[in-house]
């Protein structure tokens, strides 16, 4: 049996690898459409506050989230070395600006630690766990649970 084989029977999962300051995340490689270098977004009146703005993309309006602020971090300040992750969460497709991305990583269920009981109610929420890989943490994330389906249930 290959290698690839093996690991779809153990239920083996890609992720995508980032940095945002000098923490590390990741997120399931389905749900990343491409990876773009920087573009200034076009900023969108009463937007929500990690809401950078909007760029086109092949004809597309796309919305430019500050991953970092909706994290609750520091506000990022893009350079041209910063780079945008477009994926699907929930039914939309939106930008997450993060300073780079590290990694692709494929895990099993087993490599996945819980997220420590010290996590905010907040961080419990979208953090699926913790990967201790090589000397690294990187916390798993899910996207969907990060951006409300809506504004009432972001409140």
């Amino acid at each position: 049996m290959s290698n690839i084989a093996k690991n779809l029977v153990q239920g083996s999962r890609e992720l995508i690898a980032f940095r945002i300051g000098d923490q590390e995340f990741c997120v399931n490689i389905m749900s990343v459409r491409e990876i773009r270098g920087w573009t200034p977004a076009t900023p969108m009146p009463h937007a929500p506050y990690y809401v950078l703005g909007v760029i086109n993309l092949r004809g597309a309006v796309l919305p430019i989230v500050d991953l970092s602020m909706r994290l609750g971090m520091k506000a990022a300040e893009p350079t041209v070395r910063h780079v945008i992750i477009v994926a699907q969460v929930n039914t939309k497709v939106v930008g997450l600006l993060v300073d780079a991305v590290s990694d692709i990583l494929t895990i099993t269920d087993e490599n996945i630690q819980p997220t420590p009981d010290v996590a905010s109610e907040f961080e419990r929420n979208f953090a699926r766990g913790i990967l201790a890989i090589e000397k690294r943490l990187i916390c798993y994330i899910e996207l969907d649970a990060i951006f409300p389906q809506s504004e009432s249930e972001a409140a």
